[in-house]
């Protein structure tokens, strides 16, 4: 059974710090490339960071460029996002999500953890 379970979330001051984990289970995890996505209340999706499987080539939104960091350790099966100098516009849901193309493909989503950025 696959599983994504995300952690780390939490009510944090503007200019402080979270790091977000997610556990994977139940998939071959270094052949998946690890994205996180948040969601606002009241806004669509955002996609914030991306890793590969092997744990290079990572991106990151322009909203989040130099602040966060994305990571991972395939021994762990869990990815990372180390979030600093965090702003009220980073509140909402983040989840990560397991994404492999070809055959057989795979697209795989956590639950979801709450990060409230509020003084």
């Amino acid at each position: 059974q696959v599983q994504l379970v995300e952690s780390g979330g939490g009510l944090v001051q503007p200019g402080g710090s979270l790091r977000l984990s997610c556990a994977a289970s139940g998939f071959t995890f270094s052949s998946y490339y690890m994205d996180w996505v948040r969601q606002a209340p009241g806004k669509g999706p955002e996609w914030v960071s991306t890793i590969n499987g092997g744990g290079g080539g990572p991106a990151y939104a322009e909203s989040v460029k130099g602040r966060f960091t994305i990571s991972r350790d395939n021994a762990k099966n869990t990815v990372y996002l180390q979030m600093n100098s965090l702003k009220p516009e980073d509140t909402a849901v983040y989840y990560c999500n397991a994404v492999k193309v070809g055959v057989p493909s795979g697209d795989y989503w956590g639950q979801g953890t709450q990060v409230t950025v509020s003084s």
